[in-house]
């Protein structure tokens, strides 16, 4: 018996060895992603909310700001959702999708998909790991500029360390 479980454990040991393995982005860098998205915005005197999905686009920070309107939160999590599930740019979209007619079904693909400026996707090492939405500022070009001030300050957290490590 002894031996038919350690059989069995030490089969389930090498199958582990081949488990798939994601980047997973970590509550404190997407709280401090938002406040600095949130931050940018407030110095243009921008009233919005900002919002993280992770990978699968579940919502893991929204941050209100102070006078944003009800309609913020949504907008912002809806951007996030969009950039996390699509891979790109909530802009970059919204101008494709002007340009290509053919491909504005992508805005009916399910309620939480919104092709408006604003949403970006986050990367760590080079795999999305999760999307920055911002709704509020006066215009899509806004609100991306302020999910892309969020995006630097994740950035300069990642920064590669010396060697020598100072």
């Amino acid at each position: 018996m002894g031996a038919m479980v350690l059989c069995l454990t030490g089969g389930g040991l090498a199958q582990a060895e081949h488990l798939p393995r994601e980047t997973v982005l970590p509550l404190a860098l997407a709280q401090k992603t938002a406040a600095a998205g949130l931050a940018k915005c407030e110095e243009g005197g921008y009233k919005v909310s900002v919002a993280i999905a992770d990978r699968g686009g579940n919502l893991k920070v929204l941050l209100r700001g102070d006078g944003a309107g009800p309609h913020t939160t949504d907008s912002s999590f809806r951007k996030a959702y969009t950039a996390a599930s699509l891979r790109r740019s909530t802009l970059h979209l919204a101008e494709l999708v002007a340009k290509v007619p053919s491909i504005q079904a992508l805005r009916d693909m399910n309620n939480k998909i919104l092709i408006l400026g604003g949403g970006l996707p986050i990367k760590i090492e080079g795999e999305v790991v999760g999307g920055i939405g911002v709704g509020g500022a006066p215009g899509g070009h806004l609100d991306e500029a302020c999910a892309a001030a969020g995006l630097a300050s994740l950035e300069k957290t990642q920064a590669p360390k010396p060697a020598n490590g100072k």
